[in-house]
């Protein structure tokens, strides 16, 4: 008897991103190609992918175009993985839009289905409740506007990958492309990890190991309501790199020192030391990317007179080295390169 399939259900709604939706499925389902070059990837494919909406009808995504899903949900009675992949934000998340598709979503886990979110495809998961006390990833940029919509799920954005659950059944993706530690992660479970490294190797789809902290600006929280704290927000934003800023700030506001930090710290989410180093390291990062300065000098024009301690700070807050940074970031030299006047052919 032929072993059933884990079925995997890729869900379509109009707020998806379709290059999360699409790189998903095509990595899946190219399976039983890739196993025909590479014997290291099972054949049969244990694997059954399919994408799901909420009707058979096609389904217009955000970007415009429009996919045909294999099924609906009400024809979906079981599946093992269910993934909600990026969604595209413009205003902000709506709840309750999509209450068949919740429901379904929760039926499925009574069921054992594990749960999955590729970057902001979180928000849907989210209204299930199921992921209440359990910590998750999201993009950077929707952090502070899930945290707000849903307190009550903790949430670090700076890993690509969170597992949990006592079964490990609800997992999210951080920015973008992590859905690639996602995709990564199921195949090592359920194909084997040397099939997965084949098929990472085949796509060039790669871990990121070293987390999302380097990819990731500093997005301060400023609507907190705290006139006082906003306004030592504001002076800090110019004058990050004078000496003792937190001692300025503290005088600035004519509040107690205590008084002072513990506002801060309530306001912001961060104490005022634990503030002004990452703005200083976030601008750190931009000079590290758009200019050729070395790195001792970006230390001292950001504040810091030990380059030492910079580098030490630098690799704690983003987990690597400025110097690894740059590498990593600035532009390609034939990108920077001045483009041929149009008809002019090159050598």
């Amino acid at each position: 008897m032929a072993q059933q399939k884990t079925h995997i259900s890729v869900v379509a709604i109009p707020d998806a991103v379709i290059s999360t939706l699409g790189g998903i499925y095509d990595v899946f389902n190219a399976l039983p190609a890739i196993a025909a070059i590479d014997d290291s990837v099972p054949t049969p494919t244990p694997l059954q992918v399919e994408i799901v909406a909420q009707s058979h009808d096609s389904v217009p995504l955000a970007s415009g175009l429009s996919i045909a899903p294999h099924r609906g949900i009400d024809e979906v009675i079981r599946s093992d993985i269910i993934i909600v992949p990026s969604v595209l934000l413009h205003d902000g998340w709506r709840q309750g839009r999509y209450p068949a598709l919740v429901a379904w979503l929760k039926e499925r886990y009574e069921q054992g289905a594990v749960l999955c979110s590729a970057c902001s495809g979180l928000f849907l998961l989210a209204e299930t409740g199921l992921f209440d006390g359990h910590e998750c990833t999201v993009h950077w940029a929707y952090a502070n506007q899930f945290r707000r919509q849903y307190p009550e799920i903790p949430v670090s954005p700076e890993k690509p990958l969170v597992v949990s659950g006592e079964r490990q059944q609800l997992i999210s993706s951080g920015a973008s492309t992590s859905w690639q530690d996602l995709v990564l992660y199921l195949l090592a479970q359920h194909t084997g990890p040397t099939a997965a490294q084949a098929i990472a190797k085949f796509f060039a789809l790669q871990w990121h190991l070293e987390g999302l902290a380097p990819y990731a600006p500093f997005m301060p929280v400023h609507d907190h309501g705290d006139a006082t704290v906003l306004e030592a927000q504001r002076w800090l934003e110019r004058h990050y790199s004078v000496a003792s800023p937190v001692d300025e700030m503290v005088t600035r506001s004519g509040l107690a020192q205590r008084t002072f930090k513990r506002r801060f710290s309530r306001a912001t989410g961060l104490s005022p030391i634990g503030y002004v180093q990452q703005l200083r390291i976030d601008e750190a990062k931009r000079r590290l990317e758009r200019t050729r300065l070395p790195v001792d000098e970006i230390s001292w024009q950001i504040g810091y007179e030990d380059p030492a301690f910079f580098r030490r700070l630098f690799k704690r807050l983003t987990g690597i080295t400025p110097g690894a940074h740059r590498r990593r970031f600035q532009l390609s030299p034939a990108a920077t390169e001045s483009p041929r006047p149009a008809g002019i052919a090159g050598n």
